[in-house]
């Protein structure tokens, strides 16, 4: 097959003097196609590095050459090659893509930008180029309006006649980081179809899979990347956040620790597992100095300072959710700290925002109901107290509120049985201090109920 059958320019420049040499390092490199298509990675490096050595400046080659050394996992040659590709050919968009999209994986984040925004400028349909930047923003945690702008793009690539299931999984990670799972979903499902071993729709189905607590559906997923990716970096994190997603951390330190030469993301990762653990503040904090929007270590410090300062644990949990806002952990992170803060206008109106968004959610029931009685507003706050004590598992002390609400309403007969059931389910060693109020209570509670018939008053003191 000729050079350009295969889509490679013939302008590199061969050396004036010899014509035949030329044509050998083209033969060269043809051989090296072969064996590359072949899975044959090293004895196509070998053949490309003939050819260099006869055209040094045959840009195709090297450009190859470390498309090859990447397959083996040979960061470091890839670079080398890539880069020389471009100094040979300053604007070839491809070479410019692979090294923007290869120095993003090493976390170079600012080189990657540079070489990925050039080659954008150059060619401003270089999906290769899209695509690194796509996963540069995504790392970064670039603002929303600029992962828009992405994904408004990628609407257009998929507008085309002709689609590449990589065009749809690249979709998938953008609607997925703008809270979108519906449509990040649809987007896995139309690359798969397209092409359905695609690694990076394979990847993102298990990793949204994973983030919803899916884990019959994480580990089915898993079982299918192996099939294709087995003992990769990749294939072995994501077993990892299986694993820590199970609360299996040793397993996840165990298959982390196995990697020999670990990606920044992978370091990442691990010391996020060895945070995972950590109560120490001081510690949190100077973790937090290497990266000012990790919101894993942000969330954590919004936990830490909860109880012994407020104010502080409220930045923290402010932070964290402006770094990752559609993490629910954060948003109901922050609910709490209001409630600690005594802000409990401000907390109710939060939570019950966030139930929009999660009915089910004991903890946002639990703090809503807090944050409704502190107020004082017991009619909202047994309605939360009804939710939390019909649904399993129920804490005691759901019991002992709920009562309250009642007896504070006048709702006797309603309030005693609630009582009784909290000193049913209560626990000496954690409600000594409630116990001894519900058995003061209780036989004033019954005498008023005997006065009333069994019946209720309404606050005004009348008959309901």
């Amino acid at each position: 097959m000729t050079l350009a059958a295969r889509g490679i320019s013939q302008e590199t420049p061969a050396t004036p003097a010899d014509v035949d040499a030329t044509n050998e390092a083209f033969a060269l490199f043809e051989k090296g196609q072969d064996e590359h298509g072949k899975g044959n990675f090293e004895a196509a490096i070998e053949l490309y590095d003939k050819a260099l050595k006869i055209l040094p400046e045959f840009a195709e080659a090297e450009f190859q050459r470390g498309n090859a050394y990447l397959s083996l996992g040979k960061r470091d040659y890839a670079e080398a090659a890539f880069r020389h590709a471009v100094v040979i050919r300053p604007e070839w968009t491809l070479a410019l893509a692979a090294l923007g999209t290869l120095l993003e994986r090493r976390g170079e984040y600012t080189d990657s930008e540079k070489f990925l925004t050039k080659a954008i400028s150059l060619d401003g349909s270089s999906f290769p180029a899209y695509s690194g930047l796509i996963e540069l923003r995504l790392k970064t945690n670039s603002s929303a309006n600029e992962l828009r702008s992405l994904l408004d793009k990628l609407n257009v690539f998929s507008s085309k006649a002709t689609v590449t299931a990589a065009v749809f999984a690249s979709k998938a990670s953008l609607e997925n980081a703008l809270g979108d799972k519906a449509a990040a979903k649809k987007s896995i499902a139309k690359a798969l179809e397209i092409e359905p071993n695609n690694k990076v729709a394979l990847y993102q189905k298990a990793e949204i899979a994973i983030s919803e607590n899916d884990l019959v559906l994480g580990e089915e997923m898993t079982r299918q990347i192996d099939k294709i990716d087995a003992g990769t970096e990749n294939s072995v994190v994501l077993k990892a956040r299986l694993f820590i997603a199970g609360g299996k951390n040793d397993d996840a330190k165990r298959v982390l620790d196995a990697i020999k030469s670990p990606a920044s993301e992978t370091i990442k990762l691990k010391e996020k597992l060895a945070l995972a653990t950590e109560q120490s503040p001081d510690a949190l904090e100077k973790a937090l100095e290497k990266d000012p929007k990790d919101g894993f270590v942000l969330g954590k410090l919004c936990s830490a300072y909860r109880a012994t300062a407020p104010d502080k644990a409220l930045d923290f949990c402010k932070r964290a959710l402006d770094v990752e806002p559609n993490n629910i952990n954060h948003a109901v992170g922050y609910g709490a700290a209001l409630l600690q803060a005594r802000r409990y206008d401000e907390a109710t109106a939060l939570l019950r925002r966030l139930l929009l968004v999660a009915p089910d959610n004991s903890t946002i029931h639990a703090n809503l109901a807090t944050a409704l009685f502190q107020s004082k507003r017991y009619a909202e706050a047994k309605t939360e107290y009804q939710w939390l004590t019909s649904h399993e598992p129920v804490a005691p002390v759901a019991y002992y509120f709920l009562a309250i609400c009642h007896d504070q309403l006048e709702e006797f007969m309603d309030a005693g049985a609630n009582y009784n059931l909290f000193l049913k389910y209560a626990d000496v060693s954690r409600n000594q201090l409630e116990i001894d109020k519900v058995k003061l209570r209780l036989p004033i509670l019954d005498r008023q109920i005997k006065q009333l018939g069994g019946k209720s008053k309404t606050k005004s003191g009348g008959q309901p």
